[in-house]
């Protein structure tokens, strides 16, 4: 049986992005719940303004509900898609943010050793390109 052939006959699992989505969503759920109550002094911890921490707090909690929501609103209208590329292009605001704060010495050093911030962008990019699709 030649290759293509035997990869028609695996089963298509249109759910496989649940597996993704599911834990970007909780993660970033907890790291926007993880702020609050929203505090200076906690801004100033990373060398932030309290505007942008207002910003970070709500846009990771609401990303990662957004995540999970515009999955179960798959419908034809494409509410639920258009909901998941905004929620997918916060995250990879936020995770651009989020990588040079750390200030890294090189894009190198962010691919070698700064795994899950990179993942998380990864996800939100995933996320923004594909919406539910």
């Amino acid at each position: 049986m030649q290759l293509g052939a035997y990869l028609k006959r695996i089963p298509h699992f249109k759910g496989a992005n649940w597996l993704i989505r599911t834990p970007i969503g909780i993660v970033f759920i907890l790291q926007g719940l993880q702020k609050f109550p929203l505090s200076i002094d906690d801004a100033e911890i990373y060398g932030l303004p309290m505007s942008v921490w207002f910003f970070v707090a709500w846009g990771e909690l609401f990303s990662g509900i957004g995540l999970l929501l515009g999955g179960t609103f798959a419908t034809n209208d494409g509410v639920g898609d258009l909901m998941t590329r905004f929620c997918g292009i916060v995250i990879c605001g936020i995770m651009t943010g989020v990588i040079l704060i750390g200030e890294p010495e090189s894009i190198w050093y962010v691919i070698l050793y700064d795994h899950l911030h990179l993942m998380l962008y990864c996800g939100g990019l995933f996320f923004a390109l594909r919406g539910n699709n």
